[in-house]
């Protein structure tokens, strides 16, 4: 299937989950990423913030369990059509941007591109690692500056029944995606 049409399905199939079923499955997600993963006090996981009314993955979930085990908090941010990294904390202040997406008030860029993991969100991911997203490429472009050992791990409610027939030449694969049901890897051996 092409992009656009996997975009279109699947929004369709996010949109009719309830906000509980949602949360269930964002729960379950969480969980198979830290029985998988196991980060320890000390990592740099680059997370995404998620925009509620697009019932993006609840990443809050995520954050909070790494703030409180001394895990190193990212937070994508655009600021002049280029994403930036900010550090968190438990004090951090947000504002909400113009796509709903509460984020640092900071603009300033911490410079890190060796995180241990990058969660990405994503509205679908093929069996190959080929991620379907909003169509901007800034997660293409963080995949390029992030450090080759960088885990890049997409999360979705959805399994990965269809091939996404258009990739582009700048596509950049996951290694991983988490779904509420397991942990699929994509580096084929290369673990």
């Amino acid at each position: 299937m092409l992009k656009a049409e996997l975009r279109k399905k699947y929004t369709q199939k996010r949109k009719a989950l309830s906000v509980d079923e949602a949360f269930l499955l964002s729960e379950k997600i969480f969980n198979n990423f830290l029985s998988y993963f196991q980060p320890q006090e000390g990592d740099k996981v680059h997370i995404f913030i998620p925009i509620q009314k697009f019932k993006e993955i609840d990443t809050q979930i995520f954050i909070h369990y790494f703030l409180a085990e001394k895990i190193r908090v990212f937070i994508p941010k655009i600021v002049e059509d280029r994403l930036i990294n900010i550090e968190i904390f438990e004090n951090t202040e947000y504002e909400t941007n113009s796509w709903g997406i509460s984020e640092p008030v900071s603009n300033e860029d911490s410079g890190e591109k060796a995180f241990h993991y990058v969660i990405t969100p994503l509205l679908y991911c093929d069996k190959k690692g080929n991620r379907v997203g909003y169509g901007k490429g800034f997660y293409d472009s963080l995949f390029q500056e992030v450090s080759p050992e960088t885990k890049k791990i997409g999360v979705n409610y959805f399994d990965p029944d269809e091939c996404v027939d258009d990739v582009w030449e700048n596509d950049i694969p996951l290694d991983y995606l988490v779904t509420p049901v397991e942990v699929l890897s994509f580096l084929s051996g290369l673990e």
